[in-house]
């Protein structure tokens, strides 16, 4: 008899053990589980911990309540500019009614793969291409949008949507790059055109100095001599010009006056002035009768000769420019014409 009991109370716990191994139940803190019992929704979500369930009655699923990250593969489309891009996707999702996750929707994560999909073709084709090359916070809002209306239902709310890569054809991608080479080409020129305008004007304003003192002329010249002579692996062939002269030798006039104690150079007498010849007197002409003729007497023949007195010419002034000719100093005059003996007549008439 005590065998017999002692069998049954083993046999006892044995059920009990396999019933309460084949019961218990534990879920993990990032989990929730549903129970399905006799196939009915049973009230209320179980939490983390441990659990029990009535073997071969109830039926527990767990569902993950993290952030699932899941990539939506590359979807080729055309936009609304006509340009055929591919375009891939990552989406950012998690569970905040798990009955709804179980209960509503056969595989969420399959479902909410495929709307994600679809709703990027629609966005493509809604779009422009610079809308997807430089637009994107606004086409992720309104990707996430999409997504999310049906997305409700079935338990799950999306956080985030981002446009991952915008794939283009070669083709248009040689059309970018000449766009933009051109582009930064105008700007170029633009700014090079702003900065010829500006200088002009600074140089017209330094023109308008350097008249008022043409001293500043002269200096400016000297410093870029000497910036020039810096490099030292150049020749520099420079004009001289004349109006350093003519600055050097108003700036000797102005120098002031030698003192009275220092020897002043001996300088040459100027030549004497030749005195005045006097003019020989005039005599009377004698009174003319009337009826008496009247006697001329033939003026002396001069000798002819082309021999002129020598100019004396100053020499020339260093600031002068060089002449293109030597003038002529001696021009022959004219030959003296002798009286002649109608000359008399004439002279009578006079």
């Amino acid at each position: 008899m005590v065998e017999e009991l002692l069998v049954a109370a083993a046999a006892t716990g044995t059920a009990a053990v396999v019933y309460v191994a084949s019961a218990a139940r534990v879920i993990k803190q990032y989990e929730k589980g549903v129970v399905l019992r006799f196939g009915r929704l049973r009230k209320g979500v179980r939490g983390p911990g441990f659990t029990m369930v009535v073997p071969f009655v109830d039926r527990l699923q767990k569902v993950n309540m993290q952030i699932v990250t899941m990539p939506v593969p590359s979807q080729d489309g055309i936009t609304r500019d006509n340009v055929t891009v591919r375009v891939d996707a990552v989406i950012y999702f998690r569970v905040v009614d798990a009955a709804a996750a179980i209960m509503r929707v056969e595989d969420y994560r399959f479902a909410v793969s495929q709307i994600a999909q679809t709703s990027l073709r629609s966005i493509i084709g809604k779009s422009d291409l610079d809308d997807l090359l430089s637009n994107r916070e606004k086409l992720n809002q309104g990707l996430e949008l999409m997504i999310d209306n049906p997305a409700v239902d079935w338990g799950v709310t999306i956080d985030r949507v981002e446009i991952k890569d915008v794939s283009l054809p070669e083709t248009m991608k040689r059309s970018m790059a000449r766009q933009a080479e051109a582009d930064r080409e105008r700007r170029a020129r633009v700014i090079n055109a702003d900065a010829e305008l500006q200088a002009s004007k600074k140089l017209s304003e330094a023109a308008r100095g350097m008249s008022e003192t043409p001293a500043a002329l002269q200096l400016r010249l000297l410093q870029t001599i000497v910036a020039v002579a810096a490099e030292k692996n150049s020749t520099l062939v420079l004009p001289f010009p004349v109006e350093l002269l003519r600055f050097l030798e108003r700036a000797s006039q102005n120098q002031p006056q030698t003192a009275p104690d220092q020897a002043a150079p001996e300088q040459a007498a100027p030549p004497p002035e030749p005195e005045p010849r006097p003019e020989p007197a005039m005599e009377p002409e004698p009174p003319v009768e009337p009826g008496r003729p009247v006697e001329l007497e033939a003026a002396p023949e001069r000798p002819f000769t082309t021999e002129r007195p020598a100019l004396r010419v100053h020499d020339p002034h260093p600031d002068d420019p060089p002449l293109a000719h030597e003038p002529l100093l001696h021009e022959p005059s004219p030959p003296h014409r002798a009286a002649r003996s109608d000359d008399a007549g004439t002279a009578g008439c006079i």
